[in-house]
């Protein structure tokens, strides 16, 4: 296998968004608490990643702080996004850890009525780095047969998120994924033939994404976010032909203070520019790929 460090170079392609939009804007809100480590799934020690306790230790045996951050994000920061979104009838798509919908239905159903696309993030929310291939792909198919279960079709859009070095290429062999957002690659989708199939690639974001506030080199408040949000939309808008992504979670962007800065951005990112016509394409990751895959096939 090899690295691509040249892409589309110099001269991108104009992607020829619907209605002449300068950029494509689509929403992740992902959806993983309940499936964190914890010994309640069977795991030896506790979830110690993106959390309000930044840089927190994991522990052999249950963390109840930890367990009760997770919680917040399905309990109530879920529904402060949802809130948000639906009130101005923005598409979003969901990165959905399997086990983590199939302990909360009522969300799963408030998505599927919402039509938001609810893509596949993996089984469980844990770091698969080191995970053996065969349990990797065992956990894949697993993933997707709860999916298919409880939303009534099987995922069409795949982010495992703490990847290991075969995830890719197993994501590849199963076929069914129309794209695959494990990549930061690119500010556009791209095609990945080194898995002996033409996969799409919709690549997605670290830098626009509520981890960064509680990351020890991220945001501290809700403003720092919103700059940031406002400054890439704009800084794209200028370019032309671009894709942005912005990644959420309940727990994190779902806290009061922060849904706020989420909210104004939405305003802005929905107004329209100088000549009186809409900037972005707001549409789910799904829509980016029909798109791409129509205009730029494999």
């Amino acid at each position: 296998m090899t690295r691509d460090l040249v892409g589309y170079g110099r001269t991108p392609p104009d992607p020829q968004w619907p209605n002449g939009a300068r950029v494509a804007v689509q929403f992740v809100i992902n959806y993983e608490e309940g499936a964190e480590n914890s010994v309640l799934n069977g795991d030896e020690r506790s979830e110690a990643f993106l959390s309000e306790m930044v840089g927190a230790a994991s522990h052999a045996g249950r963390a109840m702080a930890m367990e009760s951050l997770y919680e917040y994000g399905s309990r109530a920061g879920f529904w402060r996004l949802h809130r948000l979104f639906a009130e101005r009838g923005l598409p979003v798509t969901v990165f959905g850890v399997a086990k983590a919908m199939a302990m909360n239905p009522e969300a799963v159903a408030a998505m599927l009525e919402a039509d938001w696309e609810i893509a596949s993030h993996g089984l469980r929310w844990i770091d698969y780095q080191y995970v053996p291939e065969e349990v990797e792909r065992a956990h894949i198919a697993e993933a997707i047969a709860l999916h298919e279960k409880l939303t009534g079709s099987r995922p069409l859009g795949w982010y495992q998120g703490r990847t290991s070095p075969n995830t890719a290429r197993l994501v590849a062999e199963e076929g069914g994924f129309l794209y695959d957002a494990d990549s930061y690659a690119d500010d556009l989708p791209y095609w990945d033939r080194q898995h002996g199939r033409p996969q799409l690639i919709v690549p997605y974001t670290l830098d626009v994404n509520d981890m960064k506030i509680v990351a020890l080199n991220g945001f501290t408040e809700g403003e720092q976010f919103f700059r940031h949000m406002r400054d890439t939309f704009d800084q794209l808008c200028e370019e032309g032909g671009r894709m942005m992504s912005v990644g959420l979670h309940g727990r994190i962007a779902g806290k009061p203070g922060r849904a706020r800065a989420l909210a104004r951005f939405l305003d802005h990112v929905t107004a329209s520019g100088p000549d009186g016509r809409p900037r972005a394409w707001i549409a789910r990751r799904i829509d980016i790929a029909r798109h791409w895959m129509e205009h730029f096939p494999a």
